[in-house]
């Protein structure tokens, strides 16, 4: 007899939706609730590196959007007037009829994944999370926040960086921390030479250019905001153009584009690192709700897709395996890699924060991307 037969998964952003495609592959009946009351997509574009792609290929959803994407082999790093630092050659880890990297819209994304999820079987109801639950050796019994009721052989927290579960499970002993940093972002046709990820170093903070179709790319930036402040919303254009003042260059032209503040999205970084094992009992936390981290390093999607890859290997291959002995095989798999990002990202920022000129950051991106091509 399986030790999981079905699942619920808290939480429809990337983690979640790539988790439900994992698990019904592998057979497994899946439950999935999202507080949200509509299907609604925070953000602009996502950059998916050559690890991420070999995992989209694996999860077989990969097709489905290459079409809305833009495929891109290289990452480059300039200086803030656009001075050449390094190229560093994509890796085509899903193998050669894919290509190393895609930038995509991140609606795309989530129609891709929303879909397939649901065509495969995948129950969904929006406008809902868990209220608690009480769990024994056998499952999960789960009240919702309409009042129903579910159990379940394995319930997952996809349920991002304020997750309940992850507050239902450990208290008050997690909480997200503003690390200094705010993230900035806004959309723009492509221009015709950002055909790879470019990541342009300024005095006070980093911007980047990345394709996401053939006529739109997304410029991001990341600046220095003690205090965590609030940012007025009809104020967020003049805001973002103040901060890219040191940039020249195609960064320079741009800026002066930035007129329109409902086109600016800001996020102030904040993180989260559960430094012990991410399940108890039947419960598991994955994704962001596990080890939220910074942008630095674009690899925050890429570890909960990983994260939902490795959670379907192991629940296809469960046989009587127990649950403990499962969940102790993913955090074995899965945590020192989550880490080893969490900690560079977050790295990469503070050496932004206190503008040590003499970071690495090349070096960084190097061994970050000789890490996540190793197997999962």
């Amino acid at each position: 007899m399986k030790a999981v037969s079905n699942v619920l998964i808290v939480g429809g952003g990337i983690g979640g939706l790539c988790s439900a495609i994992a698990l019904r592959r592998k057979g497994i009946e899946v439950d999935l609730v999202e507080l949200k009351s509509e299907w609604t997509v925070y953000g602009v574009g996502i950059i998916q590196q050559c690890n991420v792609i070999r995992e989209m290929a694996r999860l077989g959803v990969l097709d489905g959007y290459l079409g809305a994407a833009f495929p891109f082999e290289d990452v480059a790093l300039y200086t803030s007037d656009g001075t050449t630092l390094a190229r560093i050659p994509g890796q085509r880890l899903a193998g050669p009829d894919y290509p190393a990297n895609v930038g995509i819209s991140r609606l795309a994304l989530h129609n891709v994944l929303s879909q397939t999820a649901e065509k495969l079987g995948t129950h969904i109801r929006l406008g809902l999370s868990v209220d608690r639950f009480e769990q024994d050796a056998d499952g999960v019994d789960v009240q919702f926040t309409d009042g129903t009721q579910g159990r379940y052989g394995l319930v997952v927290g996809a349920d991002g960086l304020f997750s309940k579960v992850r507050q239902l499970l450990f208290g008050d002993t997690y909480q997200p921390r503003h690390t200094g940093q705010a993230v900035w972002r806004h959309n723009f046709k492509r221009a015709p030479q950002i055909d790879h990820l470019a990541n342009f170093h300024g005095p006070d903070g980093n911007a980047g250019l990345c394709p996401l179709a053939d006529d739109l790319m997304y410029l991001y930036l990341t600046s220095y905001e003690p205090g965590n402040p609030w940012m007025e919303p009809d104020s967020l254009a003049e805001e973002m153009r103040k901060r890219l003042g040191a940039f020249s260059g195609l960064i320079g032209e741009l800026r002066e584009q930035i007129t329109d503040s409902s086109q600016v999205v800001y996020k102030p970084m904040e993180v989260v690192f559960v430094s012990e094992p991410w399940f108890r009992g039947r419960v598991l936390l994955i994704g962001d709700a596990a080890h939220a981290t910074t942008p630095h390093l674009g690899q925050g999607a890429g570890m909960a897709i990983e994260d939902a890859v490795v959670l379907g290997e192991l629940m296809g291959e469960q046989g009587a395996t127990p649950i403990q002995v499962l969940l102790e095989r993913f955090m074995k798999r899965r945590y020192e890699r989550c880490k080893f990002i969490s900690e560079s990202s977050i790295l990469a920022g503070d050496k932004e924060i206190a503008r040590d000129h003499d970071f690495d950051r090349v070096g960084l991106v190097r061994q970050m991307l000789a890490v996540t091509a190793e197997p999962i």
